[in-house]
């Protein structure tokens, strides 16, 4: 993209150590020109991004440039190149080669798509790719059906387009990241230990967590009979990870690939109705389904899917859509207990908050358990 270089403002204090660290990423993955602004981007939970802008003589190009948390992936190495294989295949299925239509992560010198700078407790994760033009996500949809729809239509497509991925090449860059049964028991030994002493004012909350422990494992077992396909899946399916075009909402690309690995596609379909097909923010309180909605992704998400899901699969949505809410309620509140060292928090009982917002979901989730399965399955027999 051209842009006048008197739009942007270029750093020029010296003792910027963000700019003069982004500058060094950026040669390293042989990006040609010099920076001239940045921007750290506050959403997401997990790493940490910048958006760079380098004037080369000729234009102004713009990046992503991006710090792994490494407490949270143990091996990046590997996730990275799970992302290198998925993005191969997902573009050998694009007829398109617009470049908006592509995630492209910039390769090194030794071609890695990472860096590591600094040793020990000191290093440091990074990895750069593509600024998509013209692009807009949604950090919730807003009670936007179109939007619902349109996400679900992407996500749909993604899982689709990686049917015949053999997801066998994949390491899990979180290990048991889906795995309701493990995320529980980790939760209830951590509520053992009680490592800050915050147990005892979120009684009621674990309370109703052990109370449907066993109504969220039914998919593991489910998967344990083989009753369940495991599929590459993107395991984060908020509507933040995909990119729309500014002016039609046509879903331009997936992002944030980091989580994709062997899984379910209920857990995918589910997640996505936990994070934007209800009527509250991920920690406000009251926080109810909101079926509309939800048929709104499930004609998006079904309609890409139908012709090649399993009975068990499609039977399996709607409960997918509960469980994964209660689990990240776990999540949430483990995290809470244990000093908040995995979600990003902008105030000290944040967490809680979460935990207690997706209760309240899950609530009302199991209320509409029926209708949500009939909605599914009447768009699937369409």
């Amino acid at each position: 993209m051209s842009s006048h270089i008197g739009n942007f403002i270029r750093p020029t204090e010296q003792d910027d150590e963000v700019y003069r660290k982004l500058s060094y990423i950026c040669k390293q993955f042989r990006i040609e020109g010099d920076l001239i602004i940045y921007r750290l981007i506050p959403s997401g939970h997990i790493n940490t991004a910048y958006y760079v802008a380098l004037y080369n003589g000729v234009e102004v190009i713009q990046f992503l440039v991006q710090k792994v948390n490494w407490y949270v992936f143990k091996d990046p190495v590997s996730m990275m190149n799970n992302i290198d294989l998925i993005t191969k295949h997902v573009m050998s299925k694009e007829r398109t080669l617009e470049r908006r239509r592509r995630l492209h992560f910039h390769h090194t010198d030794e071609g890695n798509n990472y860096l590591i700078i600094g040793e020990g407790e000191n290093r440091e994760f990074w990895r750069l790719y593509n600024f998509v033009e013209r692009s807009v996500s949604f950090e919730t949809a807003s009670g936007n059906e179109e939007v619902l729809r349109m996400s679900g239509k992407a996500f749909g497509k993604f899982v689709n387009q990686l049917q015949d991925f053999d997801a066998s090449q994949l390491v899990e860059s979180i290990p048991h990241f889906h795995d309701t049964r493990y995320r529980l028991e980790t939760f209830f030994a951590d509520v053992e230990k009680d490592p800050l002493g915050r147990v005892g004012e979120v009684a009621g909350e674990i309370d109703e967590i052990r109370r449907n422990r066993e109504f969220a494992s039914q998919l593991c077992c489910m998967i344990e009979r083989g009753e369940l396909p495991v599929r590459v899946t993107h395991n984060d399916t908020k509507t933040n990870n995909i990119l729309f075009d500014r002016d039609t909402l046509d879903p331009l690309v997936i992002i944030d690939l980091d989580t994709c690995m062997p899984g379910l596609a209920c857990y995918d379909f589910g997640d996505t109705i936990r994070f934007a097909a209800c009527t509250a923010a991920e920690d406000e309180a009251g926080n109810e389904l909101d079926i509309r909605l939800f048929r709104a992704f499930a004609e998006g998400y079904i309609g890409q899917t139908a012709e090649f899901l399993t009975d068990n699969e499609l039977n399996s949505m709607a409960l997918g859509a509960c469980t994964i809410t209660l689990e990240l309620a776990s999540r949430f509140l483990d995290d809470y207990i244990t000093g908040d060292k995995y979600f990003r928090i902008d105030y000290p009982t944040q967490n809680l908050d979460r935990a207690r917002s997706q209760l309240d979901l899950f609530r009302s989730m199991k209320e509409h358990l029926n209708e949500m399965n009939d909605i599914v399955h009447e768009i699937a027999d369409r």
